[in-house]
């Protein structure tokens, strides 16, 4: 989870102040300014595609809006509520499409400190009924298609616990309030080892990370932080190795062989541009697993409207 990655930066400075830029010293602190029934709009856009020999193939991607309302604001902490709406599937795949969907018109409700850190999800039995009950109905539109139930079942593994809901099932409030709550200076860099959720259910995956904040844009009042993440690749290989031979044993298909199975990475570039008053104005997370020359991407990004 992505509140994990501030435990690992305990140093920095945690101090609530009412100026997030202070040119003075270079530094930004990033703060939720934020009043009850504030709320804003934006885009989400997620991309899925694949570059073998600088061709890009097998794109797909997806659409959606999400209204984000501050329901309540105390001393403490924030309520915030993100509805998800309008979605956009463009795939040629119409299960992807369905499953793509799923989350249509629902709402997860959050919580975040005082100064607009995540701590947690707070309505996770709510959404794990909206999305199982949706999965049910697939099951019975789809139980003619070979290996759909299994497709079903790793959806459903993302939504069946309150752990795994926050650490899989909403990556983009993760990457939206990834910044928030930490005092960053121009030009320095912060790196650190920390631990990030394996969404194959084993031991979570050290991860080696750097962090600085890029820009100050006094006349907009809003900055640039970036953050480069990157996963240790025995670990991922042999974790990924382990479920590919537990699924082939489950259908009942031959499994790889560990003598023949590529090395893995894993890296991750998340980059935020974010208002003085705590709202993202634009960010982008990019992940590239790649393997033997075939490197898979993953982009997801978020804009105001």
């Amino acid at each position: 989870m992505r509140q994990l990655f501030f435990i690992g930066f305990a140093f920095l400075v945690f101090i609530k102040t009412y100026g997030q830029i202070n040119m003075s010293d270079s530094t930004v602190q990033v703060i939720g300014y934020w009043n009850k029934h504030d709320k804003q709009t934006y885009t989400v856009t997620n991309e899925n595609y694949k570059v073998k020999d600088s061709d890009t193939t097998s794109r797909e991607s997806y659409k959606y809006v999400v209204d984000i309302t501050i329901v309540d604001s105390t001393a403490d902490s924030y309520t915030i509520d993100w509805f998800y709406h309008d979605y956009d599937i463009q795939a040629e795949n119409e299960l992807i499409k369905k499953l793509s969907s799923i989350a249509e018109d629902m709402t997860v409700t959050i919580i975040t400190d005082d100064l607009g850190a995540f701590i947690e999800v707070v309505n996770w039995k709510d959404i794990r009924d909206y999305i199982f009950k949706a999965t049910k109905l697939l099951k019975k539109e789809e139980k003619d298609i070979p290996g759909f139930d299994k497709l079903i079942e790793q959806m459903e593994q993302m939504y069946n616990s309150k752990e795994a809901i926050e650490a899989s099932a909403i990556k983009e409030i993760q990457q939206f309030y990834t910044y928030h709550g930490a005092k960053y200076k121009l030009g320095e860099e912060i790196t650190a080892s920390m631990e990030v959720p394996n969404l194959y259910g084993s031991e979570p995956f050290d991860t080696e990370v750097i962090l600085w904040l890029d820009e100050i844009n006094t006349e907009d009042n809003n900055s640039i932080i970036r953050m480069q993440q990157i996963i240790n690749s025995e670990q991922l290989t042999k974790t990924t190795f382990d479920y590919l031979t537990k699924i082939s044993g489950t259908m009942n298909v031959p499994g790889p062989k560990w003598d023949d199975f590529p090395k893995l990475s894993n890296e991750t570039w998340t980059s935020s541009r974010i208002h003085n008053g705590g709202w993202v104005v634009y960010s982008v997370e990019t992940q590239k697993v790649s393997a033997e020359g075939v490197t898979n991407v993953k982009e997801n990004t978020i804009e105001i409207q």
